[in-house]
């Protein structure tokens, strides 16, 4: 038996470790303005998100930013309010990694700061600096 043959897929907890290493690994002062933003780890989105997004199929969407971005004016909570939420899709995750060439280590961080940035209103080349300073 050779030694993939033990290998799984990444288990919902595994895939919340790898999102919080992740995070971990970004610049300072980007976790920094990041306070009360929740991380959290789905199979899939669930159906009226599926619906809201206009997905053709429960793979279309990796990640998802919930909440009010600093740059609508979201940088204060107010009673009743949810927090802030980043969600990450472990079953699209997984299909996008399986058809091209790079680490489930950098799709997940491509991700979470891609959805983060909603949080900030981030250019694309805002979000692929914090991404390339990312330890």
């Amino acid at each position: 038996m050779t030694e993939f043959a033990s290998l799984q897929a990444p288990t919902l907890a595994d895939f919340d470790a790898m999102a919080h290493e992740a995070f971990a690994g970004l610049p300072e002062a980007f976790r920094l303005l990041c306070e009360g933003v929740v991380i959290r780890v789905e199979d899939f989105p669930d159906d009226e998100t599926l619906t809201e997004m206009e997905c053709e199929s429960p793979f279309d969407l990796l990640g998802l930013f919930r909440g009010v971005g600093l740059a609508q004016g979201g940088g204060t909570m107010h009673t009743g309010q949810f927090p802030n939420m980043v969600w990450l899709y472990r079953r699209p995750l997984l299909d996008y990694w399986a058809e091209h060439e790079e680490t489930l280590g950098h799709l997940i961080t491509h991700v979470l700061v891609h959805e983060i940035g909603h949080h900030f209103g981030l250019s694309d080349d805002d979000m692929e600096g914090i991404e390339t300073a990312a330890r």
